[in-house]
């Protein structure tokens, strides 16, 4: 097995100003050394790592890093900067950097060495001899000198499975008497970094409060389960993770702080304080089969930040689960009117009325089963934003919610209401104590009665009636856009949707055009036309710039480019996010002026459209099909046009790299 890191790989005196230009620096050591194989390639894989959530934590330490389709070792690159770099961690910047590789196929002796480099970075001893050292070798060494023992007073026995407290937390620091249980689940995207250092930094924290605390690290080297006697026993579960929790429905009926993987690094000690309230107050959570109730806030429910991530996710999930219905519903819908035309709308039921040979029976049948689909559109959106803030038991309030914003008009916008109201509910009824013996039948029972009949008279009595009202003013906007007001929302649009690709407001967007098509109007049609014509734009402008100036791509991306054009064409706009992430700076602003155009000209030609997806495989349903591809076609070529001439300036003032090799393009600056 190779070593994980020499002196060839260590900077004692790196020079670098931004995260990206470190990660070069000391991946450019990496391809010296043979450890990866495209320089290119891996660093769009360390950005597209960065963008997930920045790696810098507290106490002046970065820590890049990804697995990689271009790295042949585990590999571990240390530079350190005197003035620091700004990794994004909330104390300032880091002046060690660490940048970790790993295969996308690392077995997991590597994968282990790593997780125990990475408890060890919990160590202020460690780091602050890495600070003193002036020799790359020593401080090489000082790196893999105790790679298999992580950091703490006590080894862990087994470090696949993850970093336990037990015996050492009630051996140091509990009283007499019963000692204080905790079970944990650490886990980042990567899971190679991240859910190792929250593990220890958990465990050193409990150790400090005479907790027993026993771990879980769902990670790259292992995930070995916490054994169920444990999580009996338990008296509160700490989750610090940033990818979902596996099995979750173990810890059901325990009193849960469900956090990110950062807190569990930064707030050990918090957490720790917040899990012993909620045991004491008595509140526990259902998570069978679903998330657990969200405390409001890490250790402690006042950070706003952290508050609005939150939303952001209870949103997202509720259009997730309403995408589906978009597709199928849309599609069919579309397809009747291909088949039969417009008035096929109209038409009667088919359960009274079907003619085999007939094709207006077929579109009509096509048309009435999509309508069918599409009634479910609100009600669903509501029903699992209410599931992704407090599971199961608000499911059925979210559902009664948006059924109700049906009914009293209040369309899109009500749905979102009732969503958010009935997970709100939800949730306050949670936190109530009740009787050990009502436990059973709340979650099945008393939480979907209260919280259906809270949500009800909300809705129907308290804020149904201005949402409706306000549902109506968008529609009648809507209807009524021409000119220059009709241009700015298309403009607004485009940007939405160019600038995420695929992300939160790229989903707000589309949601939005989506809303319309439940009950549609020519001023909805143009939105959800303006909307699949931007969002087309940054795959297809991606595409073609890989095409005519390839030289200013990596190999990698010029191969993602060839995928972009089926990805554009099909209103994927997902497709340009491998060289987002690669080059945030010149890709998404060029993007999103290309989308600005294309959705400013669709509403200036009058386009519409009643498809909610499918690309250009829907233009004949669209209005206007040539004007709108012109659209697309303008949109694609300047941002195509300004994502090569930003390139292109970047390359201009870089050092040429030698005749023999390929040029190397930065990541990002």
């Amino acid at each position: 097995m190779s070593e994980l890191i020499t002196a060839e790989l260590v900077d004692l005196d790196l020079s670098a100003e931004t995260k990206y230009d470190a990660a070069r620096s000391l991946a450019e050591r990496m391809v010296t050394g043979g450890r990866v194989t495209d320089l290119d390639g891996f660093l769009a894989d360390v950005a597209a790592r960065e963008a997930q959530m920045p790696t810098g934590l507290d106490g002046g330490i970065g820590i890049p890093h990804c697995r990689s389709e271009h790295v042949t070792a585990p590999t571990l690159a240390f530079g350190r900067s005197e003035g620091g770099i700004d990794f994004g961690a909330a104390d300032g910047p880091a002046d060690l950097i660490f940048l970790i590789a790993a295969p996308a196929g690392a077995d997991d002796d590597h994968l282990t060495i790593l997780s125990a480099l990475a408890r060890r970075l919990m160590d202020p001893d460690f780091t602050g001899a890495l600070r003193a050292e002036r020799d790359p070798d020593a401080a090489a060494a000082l790196i893999r000198g105790k790679e298999a023992v992580p950091a703490g007073p006590a080894p862990d026995p087994s470090p696949a499975g993850g970093a336990t407290a037990d015996g050492t937390a009630s051996d140091s620091g509990a009283t007499a008497g019963e000692p204080f249980r905790i079970v944990a689940v650490t886990s980042c995207p990567t899971g190679i970094a991240h859910t190792y250092m929250a593990a220890e930094s958990l465990a050193a924290a409990a150790r400090a409060e005479g907790v027993v605390l026993d771990v879980e690290t769902q990670g790259s080297a292992g995930f070995e389960r916490l054994a169920p006697a444990l999580i009996a026993a338990a008296d509160a579960v700490i989750w610090a993770h940033d990818v979902e929790v596996r099995e979750k429905a173990r810890f059901d009926g325990k009193a849960i702080v469900d956090t990110g993987v950062k807190a569990g690094i930064n707030r050990p000690a918090a957490l720790i304080a917040e899990a012993r309230r909620k045991a004491e107050r008595g509140e526990t959570s259902a998570v069978a089969g679903g998330v657990a109730q969200q405390d409001g806030g890490a250790a402690g429910g006042g950070d706003h930040a952290h508050f609005g991530i939150r939303l952001r996710t209870y949103l997202m999930s509720g259009v997730s689960y309403m995408v589906p219905f978009v597709a199928a519903g849309g599609l069919l819908i579309a397809l009747s009117f291909a088949i039969g035309g417009y008035e096929i709308a109209s038409a009667k039921s088919v359960a009274d009325h079907f003619v085999w040979g007939e094709a207006d029976s077929w579109a009509a049948l096509l048309n009435q089963i999509g309508t069918a689909a599409f009634a479910f559109l609100v009600p669903v959106l509501a029903g699992y934003i209410a599931y992704g803030m407090a599971d199961r038991p608000a499911l059925v309030p979210g559902f009664v919610g948006g059924a109700i914003a049906l009914t009293i008009n209040a369309g899109f916008l009500g749905g979102l209401a009732a969503g958010l109201l009935a997970g709100g509910a939800v949730m306050a009824i949670q936190r109530v104590k009740v009787h050990p013996t009502l436990r059973g039948i709340m979650p099945v029972l008393v939480i979907p009665l209260l919280a259906s009949v809270v949500v009800g008279f909300l809705m129907f009595i308290v804020v149904g009636k201005p949402i409706a009202s306000l549902q109506r003013a968008l529609t009648d906007g809507l209807n009524g856009l021409s000119g220059s007001n009709a241009i700015i929302l298309g403009i607004v649009l485009g940007l939405m949707m160019c600038f995420d690709m695929g992300g939160p407001l790229n989903k707000v967007a589309y949601a939005f055009a989506v809303g319309g098509l439940a009950d549609p109007t020519p001023g909805s049609l143009k939105v959800m036309a303006a909307v699949m014509a931007a969002g087309m734009v940054p795959p297809l402008a991606m595409a073609l710039a890989t095409t005519v100036r390839g030289r200013l791509f990596s190999k990698t991306e010029r191969e993602n480019g060839r995928a972009a054009w089926v990805l554009g064409a099909s209103f994927i706009s997902e497709g340009a996010i491998p060289f987002a992430a690669a080059d945030p700076l010149r890709v998404i602003p060029s993007v999103m002026a290309g989308g600005a155009v294309t959705g400013a000209l669709s509403m200036a030609f009058g386009c519409t459209l009643r498809a909610p997806h499918g690309g250009i495989f829907v233009v004949p349903l669209i209005g206007d099909p040539f004007l709108y591809l012109l659209a697309i076609a303008a949109g694609t070529a300047v941002a195509t046009a300004l994502v090569v001439l930003l390139k292109g300036m970047r390359r201009a003032t870089e050092a040429p790299a030698p005749a023999t090799e390929e040029p190397k393009i930065s990541v990002a600056a």
